[in-house]
């Protein structure tokens, strides 16, 4: 069987880490070797990178140093884990992946998705999911349970402002209506069971 990578997207607190999870054993009962990764990070190198990026005040990297940090960690992320995973027929789940770089750095209009695009191309050799799902929650609903998670003490990125996680939810709508091929759209206001199940159905023609 083809590798596949398959991408959780989505603003914080809207339950991609539980859904990732829950991806991965769904696929490994079909008897496919899968991998659970996240982004920033995935591997040595690049939890290094996500480390840079997540700890200490809002103001410590400027908006394009910061997408330079991401390109990285993704550049390492992919030729270590990814694409070697991948040759080998084995299928990635990763919670975020090159959207939510497209989204979380270009809302402030300092970048274009294009510069995003083609840092990517540079570092990761443009590689793209072949399926990415978006967990959508009321703004009210995910901001409560990211509190509940992070007790407060959020990280750099996640403890920006409401204005610019509206922004950056408003971004991954947008994606999901210019690729519906690649991109889906899920309600994350159902119970995990039943999130879980959409997601498995949206899967379908990439595990038959």
């Amino acid at each position: 069987m083809t590798g596949r990578l398959i991408s959780l997207e989505g603003g914080e607190g809207t339950g991609k880490s539980t859904q990732a999870k829950a991806l991965i054993a769904a696929i490994e009962s079909k008897g496919i070797k899968a991998h659970l990764t996240r982004e920033p990070g995935g591997t040595p190198g690049a939890e290094v990178i996500r480390n840079l990026l997540l700890t200490g005040h809002e103001d410590k990297w400027n908006m394009r140093t910061e997408a330079l940090l991401f390109a990285a960690a993704r550049a390492e992320h992919c030729q270590s884990l990814i694409k070697p995973s991948l040759e080998k027929g084995e299928w990635i789940v990763s919670d975020r992946f090159i959207d939510s770089s497209r989204a979380y750095q270009t809302v402030s209009g300092q970048l274009s998705d294009e510069d995003i695009m083609a840092l990517h191309e540079v570092g990761s050799g443009g590689l793209m999911p072949d399926r990415t799902f978006i967990l959508d929650l009321p703004e009210n609903v995910a901001a409560r349970r990211a509190n509940a998670r992070d007790r407060g003490d959020s990280d750099r990125i996640g403890g920006r402002t409401s204005d610019y996680h509206h922004a950056v939810m408003a971004k991954f709508r947008e994606y999901a209506d210019e690729e519906p091929n690649r991109v889906k759209l899920i309600d994350a206001a159902q119970s995990p069971e039943d999130v879980t199940a959409n997601l498995l159905q949206n899967l379908a023609d990439l595990l038959d």
